[in-house]
């Protein structure tokens, strides 16, 4: 095998042929991203979505049960996943943000309430939500009751 020459860290790297490229979130954020925006959505679709097997899908719900960032409920057949957005996310980098402030960075939000005669920088203000309206109408519906 040929020696390769160390990149320097500002070179980013190269992807291998038939690699995929990278991405900024991990397979843990993706499973966490796709339950956000579908509590009942079968692990089989979570794994077509994220691109990795269905095992693995269920590995990383196992770790994000143990974290304490979801938990699952059976009914009937079927599974439904309520997140704890208060949770702080796990990285000392990122630890002073929570599972709400990622769900709400990547997620769209609802859209906003139409304003008859056009929107102006007040109407907007007036029928803005707060900042973390979106995920909580997102996992109202995921909490139990």
């Amino acid at each position: 095998m040929p020696a390769t020459r160390p990149q320097s860290s500002s070179t980013p790297p190269r992807p291998r042929d038939g690699a995929a490229p990278w991405t900024f979130l991990t397979n843990h954020a993706h499973v966490l991203l796709c339950l956000a925006s579908d509590p009942e959505l079968r692990l089989r679709d979570v794994a077509a979505r994220v691109g990795i097997t269905e095992r693995a899908v269920q590995h990383i719900v196992a770790d994000l049960e143990a974290a304490g960032m979801l938990t699952r409920t059976r009914e009937g057949r079927r599974n439904r996943y309520a997140l704890h957005a208060e949770r702080p996310l796990r990285h000392p980098v990122e630890a002073h943000r929570t599972v709400a402030d990622l769900v709400n960075l990547v997620l769209p939000l609802p859209a906003p309430p139409f304003v008859p005669g056009g929107a102006t920088p007040a109407t907007r203000a007036a029928v803005a939500p707060p900042p973390l309206a979106g995920v909580q109408r997102r996992l109202a519906s995921t909490l139990p009751v």
